[in-house]
Order: structure tokens, then sequence, then C-alpha cells
């Protein structure tokens, strides 16, 4: 028997294959010749013809584990480019970035240099990915600079690069320009050959607004953020960000516009709890201290049951992850609070785990049901396989699961003790004032309420009254009068639309 391993912890690599016509009647007599194969090169032959078999008949899990098996055979054997070639297609029928790029970057780079165009790009691409991942800046950088200008997968290629020049982690420290510069060119391309292009430049203006953000340039962040297309995936990340980048850049309405936006029914199942602790922040610094106590209040009112909730789920770190991925694994559970369920299976790793599972579950009721598999070791070797990689891959997901549920909790707790240091801070300011002989009141009164200014005359300005209306959500602008007794500020909030 061979030893065939879990595919999806194996050396893989991506490539193009051809295949000559087959049918699931071909099967058995490939699998016996892969089972029965002397010595490592004829197995490694045999198990490329049994996975191209497999691929074609619409077995890719069951492909991707032959092609992995004679990888082991190692970079000199001859059927090595074919076993990358017939990798790529199995990845790029489970449509897999997250699982199989996680043992990508161990294959030979000499081996990949002789894959076909379009599999050498999106081999480098994949590498990279995961390289990036794992921290292993450098290297990523020059797999994702392999990827050329005419692949489908160049925008995600020099996004990705973004990301890595961008991270402070990178040797010698972050290439913000550059960066920005791989960013912007991924905003710049047109056309419809791009890989997923309206997604990649979303996540370009995202990582454009942070890198500006990360270097300490707020106003170009807060005008990158304001470009991620409103409703969009990442809006509301957006609009939270924002709000930091309002902040720094000394715009505290600005700020409390972009969480007022966030605070819409729209965004109902959101889980954004540091967005109460900035606006209690916000209202601190401007000696608003009832304000900053009532945002403080409303954190609690809608966080603290959620803590409560996953204190015995998250709190026990020695739990078996399967437990965690039953748990998650029902999108209508209600054992986990729903803004934190939504949360965990929105993360795109454990979106991809999912998906595979469906596949392998899909793949083996298939290998059951073939007449032509029917009582063949083929049917026994295909199923065992699959059950195996079942069982790994729930493991998997359940410990994507458990980690970004912990992390939920440990967050949580985390604002809920800088809430209270808030609320102690702002006591005390209060007491100051007043053993100051401070009338803080009559420092407010003297205050004029005053429209925020209109960016320019296709503006309108309507007063916010409590109702949330969808053309104006993202464009609240708050003006502050300001409690502190050294300086004033008018103010009031509402709306700007065009």
């Amino acid at each position: 028997m061979r030893a065939l391993g879990l595919w999806i912890f194996c050396t893989l690599v991506l490539g193009t294959a051809a295949f000559a016509r087959t049918s699931p009647g071909d099967l058995p007599s490939l699998y016996a010749a892969a089972e029965s194969a002397k010595g490592p090169r004829e197995q490694a032959a045999a198990e490329v013809k049994l996975g191209e078999a497999l691929l074609e008949v619409g077995f890719p899990v069951s492909a991707g584990t032959e092609f992995a098996s004679a990888l082991q055979a190692g970079p000199r054997d001859g059927s090595y480019v074919s076993a990358l070639q017939g990798l790529l297609d199995s990845q790029e029928k489970l449509e897999d970035e997250h699982l199989i790029p996680s043992v990508l970057a161990g294959a030979s780079g000499e081996m990949i240099a002789r894959l076909a165009p379009d599999a050498f790009a999106r081999a480098n691409y994949l590498a990279g990915e995961i390289l990036q991942r794992k921290g292993e800046l450098e290297q990523a950088r020059i797999r994702l600079s392999a990827v050329p200008e005419r692949s489908v997968l160049y925008a995600k290629a020099r996004y990705l690069l973004g990301i890595v020049l961008g991270d402070p982690r990178y040797p010698g420290g972050p290439r913000a320009d550059e960066a920005i510069a791989d960013f912007r060119l991924v905003l710049d391309l047109r056309g419809t050959h791009q890989e997923a292009l309206p997604k990649t430049q979303q996540l370009a203006q995202l990582g454009l607004a942070r890198t500006f953000y990360g270097v300490g340039r707020f106003a170009e962040s807060v005008k990158a953020y304001e470009a991620v297309p409103r409703f969009s995936r990442y809006w509301d990340q957006a609009l939270f960000e924002n709000g930091f980048a309002r902040f720094r850049n000394d715009d505290l309405g600005g700020a409390l516009g972009s969480l007022q936006a966030l605070h819409a029914p729209q965004f109902e199942g959101a889980f954004l709890p540091e967005s109460w602790i900035l606006k209690g922040t916000i209202y601190f610094f401007s000696c608003l201290y009832q304000e900053s106590l009532s945002a403080l209040t409303a954190f609690d009112h809608v966080y603290a049951p959620m803590i409560a909730q996953l204190r015995p789920i998250a709190g026990d770190k020695d739990a078996d992850p399967m437990k965690f991925y039953e748990w998650v694994s029902d999108e209508h559970s209600t054992l986990i609070p729903r803004p934190v369920l939504l949360w965990v299976r929105n993360n795109e790793r454990l979106l991809g785990v999912f998906r595979l599972i469906r596949q392998v579950d899909a793949e083996r009721a298939k290998v059951a049901s073939s007449p032509e598999l029917q009582g063949t070791p083929a049917q026994s070797g295909l199923t065992a396989i699959l059950d195996r990689n079942r069982a790994t891959t729930r493991q998997v997901a359940g410990q994507l699961a458990k980690n970004r549920l912990i992390e939920a909790y440990r967050s949580l707790k985390n604002f809920s003790d800088q809430a209270e240091i808030i609320k102690f801070e702002t006591t005390k300011a209060e007491k100051e004032l007043v053993e100051a002989g401070v009338d803080q009141q009559k420092v407010l009164l003297s205050q004029k309420l005053l429209r925020p200014g209109k960016p320019g005359d296709e503006w309108e300005y309507f007063k916010f009254d409590g109702e949330f209306w969808t053309d104006e959500i993202g464009y609240y602008q708050y003006t502050l009068k300001n409690g502190c007794p050294a300086r004033g500020q008018p103010t009031s909030k509402g709306a700007l639309t065009r």
C-alpha cells in the first residue's frame, strides 16, 4: 500500500495539465497500477496518470492526493513538473486559496520555473501568499515580484506585494513609498482580464489608507478611506478605521461622523466594539464627560452580555477544536452571539476551509455512488483518503474557529477594561473641574452651535434627527463644543449629502 498521506499537508505546487479523455471505468485499473508500481519513479508516473484521470472525471480532491504523492519522489524525478501542473488544476477546481498555498512555499523553485507561463505565475502568487502569512516577507517579495504583468493574477500579486513592503516587520523597516506605489498601480488597472479585480482594488484602497495612516499622513489616509466604495464588503471596516484617521487628523467631528454611520441599523450585525471606545475617547478629549460616559454605557449595554456568553466558550483554551467547529459551522447557532458568529464565519481562511469540506463530502458521495467503482479497491482506497482529509480539514476549521473566538473574547475583555479606565478618568476630570471652580455648563453655553462646513456647492446640509437615511449614511459630520476651560469650539451635528 502506498503512503499517500494527507494531500493538503504535502508539498504542493501548480501548473496546467492537458488530459486524454477518460471515464470512471478507467479508474480501477489506473488505481491498481499505482498501487503495484515498483520503485519511486514508476510509482510517481502512475500516480500522475491516476491523478489526471481523477481530475478529468471530477474528483479534484482525490486527484490532488495523487499529485502530492508523486511529488514525494523529489524534483529530480521526471514526473515532478507534471505533478505540479496537475496540482494547479486541482487547486483551481477547488478554488482553494488557503490550505493548498500553505504548503506551496516548499516546492522546488527550479521546477516551478519549468511550468507554463500561467502556471508559473499562479505558483509564485500562491507561494507568496502563504509566505506573507508566515512572516517570511523577503521570500514573499521575491515570489510575488515574479508574477508578470500579463498574468491574470498581476493585480492580486501587486496588492499583496504592497502589504509585504508596508509591513513594519519587513527586513530593514517598511518601505512605505513602494507599498503606496503598488496599491496605486492596482487602483489604476483597467480591463476585465484580471482575476477578482473589483475586490482586489477595494483591498488596495484599504491598504493605501492604512499605509498612509501608519506613516502619519493622516489627511491622505482620510481621503483614501473615503474612496472605499459605499456599501461594499469592506465599507464598514473603512468607516471604522477612518474614525481613527480623522481623530488623528484633529477632525473630531469627522471621526464621530464615521462612527455615527457604523451605529446605523444597516450595520446592526457588525462586530466593532472598539468604535464605542473611540467615541468615548473623542468626547473625553473635548471634556464632554457626560457624552463620553454615555458612549461607554452603550458599549456595556451591547457587549457586556457577549463577554458573559463567550466566557465559558472561549475561556477553555484546552477545549477540543472540533467543538468549536461544530459551534461555528451552524450559521444559525445561538450559542455564540450573532455579531461574533458572523465575524468568525466571515474570515476568508475559514470560508475556504468550509468550502473544501463541502467539496470533500460531495466527492465522497460521488465515489460511493459511482457504478464503475462499486466493490473495487479504488472505491475503498479513495473513500479512506477522503475520510482522512475530511477529518483533518474539520480539525483545521475547528482550530481557526477556536482562534477567532478566543481573539473576540480577549478583545472584548480588553476594550471593557479600557472603558473602565476612561470612566475613572472622566469622573476624576469632572471632580478636578469642580474643585478648580470651573462652571463647565457656563463654558458650554458661551459657545454657539454652527453647522459643519460644506465641502462644495453640490452638497446639501440636513440636521440629523435620529433617523438614518441610506443616502446620508457615511456622510455624517459633527461639530463639537469643547468643555475644556482653556479653549472652546462651537458645534452641531448633521448629515452632508450630495
